[in-house]
């Protein structure tokens, strides 16, 4: 328990074989590159892969968002038996860990959510993380699993978070992966391609999205591949993918758990007036507020968002959505206490 975390994230394009299905070969280097840094980590998996092991076994799939529900609820207990069947071979128990985002948003679920992650490692076991497809609200789902592995990384306080991915780093112009980035600034956006791979769901955007999260508040970020003999040891040892420097975080652990609810149905509109006062680590009230879009209740996570509607920050409501709605034009009633407020 001692151990920094390491969040390890799979795409389903660096899990699929030339079939299209789970790879056995990239799961057993998984469990091999896993149970090494086990002995120095201790470590989150979160694995794609569900729905490209189950979707063979549905007839003429076209992709609806039915057909992906079902083919996650065939696909997981395919995946999960390849993690337990080669991590077992060195002596390492997982468990499967399908989340949802509430249980990123709400702070009773996330407490229940790392209490039971404590547990397993207390007795030796790596939780193998992937999205409830088969009951995930469409409007709730995580974007992808690069956002779920970062949130998991910014929730749990982790060192580090690697990404891996069929580029096997980030790449500039030229194609050539860039070993060190300092900054996520305007040059190293311009690199960024919008292309999705053919099985996966987030693309390098995606990536360097919840890169830019991940650095802001601390952790380390690397982006690399499975390729070549102990691929994720020697990106640690930065001999190979991309490293991303993190940058130095003054929050405390509550408020980083803020962070990892950022990304909500529900949003908090403010005025000018209230935006400065927020600055200047100030309470929300009511009466600052131009309105409140969305279905959210006390205690849950909502995004700021200034006149211009552009997301300043995150807060833990004490209000609902229909309550600040109806308060709005009262003066003296709290929104958000400014230890629930974190801005950007």
């Amino acid at each position: 328990m001692n151990k920094p975390i390491l969040v390890l994230k799979f795409g389903s394009a660096v899990l699929a074989g030339a079939d299209g299905k789970t790879s056995a070969a990239a799961i057993r280097k998984i469990a091999e590159e896993a149970a090494a840094l086990h002995k120095r980590y201790t470590i989150i998996v979160v694995s794609s892969g569900a729905v490209s092991s189950g979707k063979h076994f549905l007839q003429q799939y076209k992709g609806t968002l039915a057909e992906k529900k079902a083919a996650a609820a065939i696909g997981n207990p395919i995946l999960i038996h390849l993690y337990q069947k080669y991590f077992s071979k060195h002596g390492i128990t997982v468990a499967q860990a399908l989340c949802e985002r509430h249980h990123f948003s709400n702070r009773h679920q996330f407490v229940q959510l790392k209490t039971t992650f404590e547990e397993f490692w207390k007795n030796n076991i790596i939780p193998v993380v992937n999205e409830n497809d088969l009951i995930s609200n469409h409007e709730l789902k995580f974007s992808d699993n690069d956002e779920l592995a970062t949130l998991l990384a910014i929730g749990f306080n982790a060192e580090k978070l690697m990404i891996c991915t069929s580029s096997n780093g980030f790449l500039d112009a030229a194609k050539n992966i860039i070993p060190v980035v300092n900054n996520i600034d305007d040059s190293i956006l311009s690199f960024i391609s919008t292309e999705k791979s053919a099985v996966g769901l987030g693309g390098m955007l995606s990536k360097i999205t919840f890169t830019q999260l991940a650095t802001s508040l601390g952790i380390e970020v690397f982006i690399t591949g499975l390729k070549g003999p102990q691929p994720l040891q020697k990106t640690l040892a930065f001999a190979k993918g991309s490293y991303f420097k993190a940058k130095k975080s003054t929050l405390k652990e509550r408020q980083k758990w803020l962070m990892s609810g950022s990304v909500t149905v529900g949003q908090i509109h403010v005025d000018a007036g209230a935006e400065k006062a927020l600055l200047s680590r100030k309470s929300l009230l009511t009466i600052g507020i131009s309105k409140a879009v969305g279905q959210f209740a006390e205690g849950q996570v909502v995004q700021l968002m200034n006149e211009a509607s552009e997301i300043i920050g995150v807060a833990k409501s004490k209000l609902s959505n229909t309550e600040i709605n109806r308060h709005r034009k009262t003066k003296n009633i709290m929104a958000a206490h400014a230890d629930d407020i974190v801005l950007f």
